[in-house]
């Protein structure tokens, strides 16, 4: 029997076996670092090129802004798809909400979706949405009535974005529920972060909240998780390398820092996709994939 042949009734023997095969399937995630190179200039993109606009006001959009007490919300910073979900069922497929005038951004909700799908395959599926976006008005309230232990005020939180929620189990605290281990395990999977983990109040100047992510998109969330980075370090881990390169599950990507104080222009590959995010500081993220 050739090599290949018997190697095929080897794993169908194992798998009748009963034997896990997992982890001959991990996920990988590889990153390289390219300073001071321009690494939309290398041969794998293929040498062809167009020109694209960066205006000042794409500082501060995108979903890579940074929002704390340092940097608020702008006006034109807030998600413009922001939906009703309780009006939007197709999007709350697999778990509930806390409450029926829950909004968010559509394409945020459309990625959780999908992860709340992921994780019902694994028996994990008592999940609740307690919070989505809110506007300056509700944020407002919401502080006015919590006071400044318990919440933010209008235009220093990430739900005045529409990119971030808060994630809840029906059985027990996020912190002892299957449903914030998986979450804080898998999440990065599809775009989303832990955006206050326990071992990063310092940096993040927020208490742990288990229950509160934030959808950054892919690579950004691989990267994070692979390093250990909340936001602010993660940004500022991009103004230092300018440009790196990502492997995640063999998928590939370019992301580029650029800082911007007026209008200007960068080149981008003809023959791929590009996302744009700014950081709302000083600049912009280029992301290319194929």
């Amino acid at each position: 029997m050739k090599k290949w042949g018997f190697l095929f009734v080897l794993l169908l023997c194992l798998g009748i076996a009963g034997v896990n095969l997992l982890p001959f399937f991990q996920d990988t995630i590889e990153i390289n670092s390219q300073n001071d190179k321009d690494i939309l200039g290398d041969k794998g993109m293929n040498g062809e090129f167009q020109k694209i606009e960066i205006k000042k006001e794409q500082i501060f959009q995108g979903n890579l802004l940074l929002v704390n007490n340092k940097y608020p919300v702008h006006q034109g910073s807030i998600k413009q798809d922001i939906v009703d979900l309780y009006t939007h069922k197709e999007l709350t497929k697999g778990y509930g909400l806390l409450d029926s005038k829950t909004k968010l951004s559509e394409e945020v909700a459309h990625k959780f979706s999908n992860m709340i799908v992921a994780a019902e395959k694994e028996g994990i599926c008592h999940f609740l949405l307690t919070s989505g976006f809110r506007d300056f008005d509700e944020q407002n309230a919401l502080y006015n009535k919590m006071g400044s232990d318990y919440a933010l005020p209008a235009g220093y939180s990430e739900h005045n974005l529409g990119l971030s929620l808060d994630v809840g189990s029906t059985q027990m605290k996020m912190d002892e529920a299957s449903e914030g281990k998986w979450i804080e395990e898998n999440a990065w999977k599809y775009g989303f972060i832990l955006r206050y983990p326990k071992d990063k109040t310092d940096v993040t100047g927020i208490k742990y909240e288990p229950w509160h992510i934030r959808y950054v998109g892919l690579p950004h969330s691989a990267i994070m998780k692979e390093k250990n980075l909340v936001l602010e370090e993660y940004l500022a881990y991009l103004k230092e390398e300018k440009n790196i390169s990502v492997s995640v599950n063999g998928k590939k990507y370019k992301v580029s820092y650029y800082p911007i104080s007026q209008n200007t222009t960068i080149k981008v590959p003809n023959n791929h996709h590009y996302e744009i995010s700014g950081n709302n500081m000083d600049g912009v993220i280029v992301t290319v994939f194929p």
